[in-house]
């Protein structure tokens, strides 16, 4: 384990943005300020953040740095538009008087150095709607879409990676 200058575990840093991430979605997923609420969610929270942050994990490795929470503010808000998106046209093909679709499997690659920016991206896709990440092999993903008619992996990689990985690589690398 390295020390900077001062002695203090190069972990540290991470400590207390984990320990906030997880505070917070204690709070949230708990609804309300109570004294007590508050006190236990610090009180589970806090070691939580502590074993993991000097697990040498890769939450130490997530640039918190302001272009970096601003990337992932944009991450957010890009996902927030891919996922209206995608339930939209699940919508069209839910509601449609026939449904014609052709699924199959797309092999996408990626820009991504960082594992845990891979996992993300994975993750992300695999969340919206008609999409589902089947396998992740070094830079390349393979994904299975609910209706592939009409496009190439060229235009797939535009469509569902960039968005995202745009943004994930000022947070991951």
């Amino acid at each position: 384990m390295d020390d900077n200058a001062a002695g203090i575990p190069s972990w540290s840093h991470g400590l207390i943005s984990l320990w906030a991430v997880l505070f917070v979605v204690w709070m949230v997923a708990n609804s309300t300020v109570a004294t007590v609420v508050v006190l236990l969610g610090a009180a589970i929270t806090l070691p939580i953040a502590w074993i993991l942050a000097a697990s040498g994990g890769t939450w130490n490795r997530i640039r918190w740095t302001p272009d970096g929470l601003l990337h992932f503010s944009l991450y957010g808000a890009t996902f927030l538009v891919e996922l209206v998106k995608a339930n939209i046209a699940m919508m069209r093909y839910v509601y449609a008087p026939r449904i014609d679709i052709k699924p199959g499997i797309v092999k996408v690659r990626t820009r991504l150095k960082s594992p845990i920016g891979r996992l993300a991206l994975a993750n992300t896709i695999a969340l919206t709607p008609g999409s589902l990440v089947m396998e992740l092999r070094g830079d390349t993903l393979f994904i299975h879409l609910l209706d592939i008619d009409g496009i190439d992996a060229d235009a797939t990689t535009d469509a569902i990676v960039r968005p995202f990985e745009r943004h994930l690589e000022h947070v991951f690398g």
